[in-house]
């Protein structure tokens, strides 16, 4: 009987995801619930993977930067690895950094059913689904592209740093501005994925044009600065995200178009 590896990462907000999270691969299992994700693996596998360890933690946070769009909640992780021997002696080692985040209300949930009784409609689990499915988009292409990295360092930056908010937001925008080489094709290419021409301009109308305190253009309004409403940073958070998932789902298509060139040749 060999050693298994356990590597463990505890997190907060415990309830950061709204319900339990399984990840499978060959060579490992991690579950994610109750504010601890912990993966097993036998010693000889991962002794002949070096980099397993940084590559799990990559695959974890990618689910939690994945949730953050949704939650807008901030979150922290710290790990540990425990090697449990045959006769049950345990070598530990455990990796902590500081910590902060912020609560948030809660989600209201409904069902609604047809005369039988059949469930034809479950806002947490539709919800739960989309997660999960873009969190998985998330695990896939964040390693491999620079610019949906980009994207997420904005949006955690605007998690952080509400002051700012708007900014950071806005170079999401940019970011994707720069990806296609104008609005009209960044347009014309994300529209495909739920993002409208509508969102895009109000984005920017919020951002560079209203006299708000989180805005781009602060020094350049005429009248008094005012704090940014609930609706209008919800508004903004909401198609920033919208533009981050058309961006994920246009590389998952292009992913998939690729691979159908290959299996045809």
């Amino acid at each position: 009987m060999s050693p298994t590896v356990v590597l463990e990462w505890m997190f907060s907000p415990a309830d950061y995801f709204e319900a339990p999270i399984e990840i499978s691969q060959d060579d490992y299992t991690i579950i994610i619930a109750d504010g601890k994700a912990e993966a097993k693996i036998d010693s000889a596998i991962y002794q002949s993977k070096p980099s397993m360890r940084n590559e799990l933690h990559d695959e974890l946070n990618a689910r939690f930067l994945a949730e953050m769009l949704f939650s807008h909640r901030e979150y922290h992780l710290f790990s540990s690895m425990t090697c449990i021997h045959p006769d049950g002696r345990k070598d530990q080692v455990m990796k902590c950094e500081p910590c902060n985040f912020k609560v948030t209300g809660h989600t209201i949930n409904f069902q609604k059913c047809d005369k039988n009784g059949n469930t034809v409609l479950d806002t947490k689990r539709d919800r739960i689904d989309k997660r999960n499915n873009i969190s998985g988009l998330v695990s896939r292409y964040l390693a491999n592209d620079d610019v949906l990295k980009s994207l997420f360092k904005s949006w955690k930056a605007a998690v952080k740093d509400p002051d700012n908010e708007l900014v950071h937001l806005y170079e999401i925008r940019d970011a994707l501005h720069r990806k296609f080489g104008n609005n009209k094709s960044a347009l014309s290419t994300l529209e495909k994925f739920g993002l409208t021409r509508n969102d895009w301009k109000d984005f920017g109308n919020l951002a560079n044009k209203a006299s708000l305190r989180q805005g781009r253009h602060r020094g350049k309004s005429d009248g008094a600065l005012r704090d940014a409403t609930d609706d209008e940073l919800f508004m903004a958070r909401r198609i920033a995200g919208t533009m981050i998932e058309a961006y994920l789902r246009h590389i998952d298509a292009t992913a998939d178009s690729s691979r159908s060139e290959m299996t045809a040749k």
